[in-house]
C-alpha cells in the first residue's frame, strides 16, 4: 500500500477551489483505485493523504488532465507553497476498528 502526503500553505480559496477539490476527490476514488482520502486544515496549513494499491494508480491520478488543471491553479492562487511526498507503508495497525 502506498500513501501520498500533501503538505500545503494556503493562499485564496474561494468556491471554485471547494468545488474543484470535491471532483478530484471523486477522480481519485472513481477512476485511479483511490483506497482512503483524508484533508484537514488548521490556519495556513493544509495537509492531505490519501491512500492507495500501487505507484502506477498515483502516477495515473497525477497524469490526469483534471488535475493537471487543478495543479495548475493551485501553485497561480489557492496555494503560496506545498509539497507532496509519496510512500510506502510497510505495516499498519490498529484498534478498535
Amino acid at each position: 500500500m502506498f500513501a501520498v502526503i500533501f503538505k500545503a500553505k494556503v493562499g485564496a480559496q474561494d468556491r471554485h477551489y471547494i468545488d474543484t477539490v470535491a471532483v478530484m476527490r471523486d477522480l481519485a476514488f472513481e477512476q485511479y483505485n483511490c483506497i482512503d482520502f483524508i484533508a484537514v486544515s488548521e490556519g495556513e496549513q493544509e495537509i492531505a493523504i490519501s491512500y492507495w494499491h500501487n505507484e502506477d494508480d498515483i502516477k495515473r491520478w497525477h497524469d490526469d488532465s483534471k488535475h493537471a488543471v487543478a495543479q495548475k491553479l493551485g501553485q497561480q492562487k489557492w496555494y503560496s507553497s506545498y509539497t507532496v511526498e509519496v510512500v510506502e507503508i510497510k505495516r499498519k495497525y490498529s484498534f478498535g476498528e
